[in-house]
């Protein structure tokens, strides 16, 4: 299988953030900065601000398709929480592998921010805003085989049908 990051369809990105043809066709997918980089660099698609103690959902724009023992996990950069006490509402994101092209909401990706400090955290669109890191992980070798797929977007491993 392959592992990559994607736009959102323009469709999505139309529901879940402006019918902006220009905007839709100028925003990067995830970089790593250096060579020897772990996490690959998200940028912020839109330009905003976030005032002391105020929380924002920021959309990224991006899915990502990965192999199905891998997890895409999601982190504050170093710099936002060490000089501007910005941080990650849920401090670190996890995007399953079956996310990806959910029918909900096609596995787009959003962080939530929060700035605990005491000046406008002000965010223009191609910043940094987080950083992303694909690992494997185990599982225990006696779990019971599981059948139950996701068929739903965010947060739908805790509904009944998906």
């Amino acid at each position: 299988m392959a592992r990559f990051f994607e736009k959102i369809s323009f469709e999505q990105f139309k529901r879940d953030i402006s019918d902006d043809v220009s905007l839709y066709q100028e925003y990067s997918l995830p970089q790593r900065a250096t060579k020897r980089s772990a996490g690959y660099d998200g940028e912020s698609i839109i330009d905003f601000v976030l005032a002391p103690g105020e929380v924002k959902k920021i959309p990224l724009g991006i899915k990502v398709c990965m192999n199905l023992d891998e997890v895409l996990l999601l982190m504050i950069r170093s710099s936002q929480g060490i000089k501007s006490m910005v941080r990650m509402c849920n401090q670190v994101g996890v995007i399953d592998s079956d996310y990806y092209n959910n029918i909900e909401n096609e596995g787009h990706i959003w962080i939530c921010l929060q700035n605990c400090g005491d000046t406008g955290y002000v965010v223009h669109r191609g910043d940094k805003i987080c950083q992303m890191m694909f690992i494997k992980y185990l599982t225990v070798d006696d779990e019971e085989e599981i059948t139950r797929e996701r068929v739903n977007g965010f947060g739908s491993t805790d509904r009944k049908e998906g």
